[in-house]
């Protein structure tokens, strides 16, 4: 099957060539065929309460760290995207990197689940759904009627534009999008975190989704309690404030920046995590689960930063800090996998970490490890949302470098596309109007498993109809 798409592939990519300086040609090389950047993550920085289309959140986070920032897209996708005029320069990745492949693992008390094979013959068509994308809260009508209306058009334009796959965020605040023992109602349905919308939001899109023929990821930020103006209050039985008043738990989150996290460093705080996704993994017939790239905010190499000083010292581990921190990560992403091929077998448990890889390992996203033993996760899907000619993260190098790390057996491999770039005027998108259908074919070539566009806002967008017109031609025929 994959050696006759791969060679369907060829044969495409050659009929459709573009002839711009955007498609043409060998993408240029980089040092070690990675980026890097100062900056870890755009959590470091305070999100915008704006609705539009303002991807990533801040201007001031540069180009190699993207995806489900915390303003992602409104459901009207009339905005342009974002401006990146004034992101700082991306540089090229020095050849030591912050963590070498196999130098952490999980704890011995938590060995990695055996790998469990999950059957998947057809091609990930995937799109992300981000919170933003099912706000309610600027909605006159607020019932449950216009809410099922609002993720039918949601449905119709994915299935419309090829997709299989909805990657939908259930958690992106310490919430939820259904009733839950752990974390209060999200306030993007009510308005206000903790005040339910008098009806079960999962258990009509998970329905919906299937009757339409489509599977169904939950998408889940795991350490992010509080981050601007999202949510405006913390609800009172948030983890938050239920932690915060009691002495044996008041450093299980701690404040960057401004913004709440839950501090994994602490054994109590993992499982919790673990937990509160075991419960939609019991109640729901998810397909999946998803982390987005959402980690530490902090380098984790970093020695200045002691929000997590007492949890170090209390662990009594011998590990530096940043082995340490990563090891938390390790811990809770093997748990969680663990816990769902104990749960339901079938279900399946990605990460998308940043195409940046040097930014991933300073978030303590340990995409070596990950990729390479088993236990860990059954995919992963990198965001490259670069063009083929960037100067620094070219797509096809990026994609090659990603795919020679996936060795582990059974772990699959997807690529995440950046749609909300398509029709910009920069960075090399403004070369050609069929990028994202070069991409697509090209993570055909390289014998990937599919691919994921952010996001559905920019399926049916004035900015991104050239692309999409190409995107559709190519996957519906």
């Amino acid at each position: 099957m994959k050696k006759w798409r791969k060679t369907a592939a060829a044969v495409l990519a050659a009929a459709m060539l573009c002839t711009t300086a955007a498609c043409s040609g060998s993408p240029q090389q980089v040092e070690d065929s990675v980026v890097t950047s100062s900056s870890v993550s755009s959590e470091t920085a305070s999100e915008s309460s704006s609705s539009a289309l303002t991807e990533p959140e801040s201007a001031q986070e540069p180009e190699s760290s993207q995806i489900a920032q915390a303003t992602e897209e409104d459901s009207s996708a009339q905005a342009p995207a974002a401006p990146e005029d004034s992101q700082p320069p991306v540089e090229t990745e020095s050849s030591e990197s912050a963590l070498t492949e196999g130098t952490v693992s999980s704890p011995s008390y938590n060995e990695p689940a055996a790998a469990t094979p999950v059957v998947q013959e057809e091609e990930m068509r995937a799109v992300w759904v981000p919170f933003l994308s099912l706000d309610m809260t600027k909605e006159t009508d607020k019932s449950y009627t216009a809410f099922q209306k609002k993720f039918n058009d949601i449905i119709a334009k994915a299935k419309a534009s090829g997709a299989n796959t909805l990657v939908v965020h259930v958690r992106s605040h310490g919430d939820a999008y259904y009733p839950s023992s752990y974390y209060p109602w999200t306030h993007f349905l009510s308005g206000t975190q903790g005040v339910g919308p008098g009806y079960d939001p999962l258990a009509y899109m998970v329905s919906a989704t299937h009757q339409a023929g489509l599977k169904f990821h939950a998408w889940f930020n795991p350490l992010r309690i509080k981050a601007g103006n999202y949510p405006p209050v913390v609800a009172s039985n948030s983890p938050y404030n239920l932690w915060k008043s009691d002495p044996t738990k008041a450093n299980w989150t701690f404040t960057h920046n401004g913004s709440i996290y839950m501090n994994p460093g602490y054994s109590g705080v993992r499982d919790y995590i673990v937990n509160g996704i075991k419960e939609v993994v019991q109640k729901y017939d998810v397909d999946g689960v998803q982390f987005d790239d959402y980690f530490y905010p902090f380098n984790v190499n970093s020695t200045d930063v002691t929000l997590d000083q007492a949890a170090y010292q209390q662990s009594g581990s011998t590990l530096s800090i940043g082995a340490w921190r990563t090891q938390n990560i390790n811990s809770l992403v093997s748990s969680v996998y663990k816990m769902i091929k104990e749960t339901k077998p079938n279900v399946v448990f990605g990460i998308s970490p940043q195409g940046n890889i040097t930014n991933d390992l300073n978030a303590g996203a340990d995409v070596y490890t990950w990729c390479s033993q088993p236990g860990y996760i059954d995919y992963i899907c990198p965001q490259i949302y670069w063009t083929y000619d960037h100067p620094t993260a070219p797509f096809e190098t990026l994609a090659k470098k990603w795919k020679s790390l996936v060795t582990a057996d059974n772990v699959k491999m997807y690529i995440g596309l950046a749609l909300y770039k398509a029709g910009t005027d920069s960075n090399g998108w403004e070369k050609a109007d069929n990028i994202i259908a070069q991409q697509i074919q090209t993570t055909r070539s390289l014998d990937c498993d599919g691919f994921m566009l952010y996001s559905w806002a920019y399926l049916d967008n004035p900015q991104t109809a050239k692309e999409m017109a190409n995107v559709k031609k190519l996957l519906n025929g």
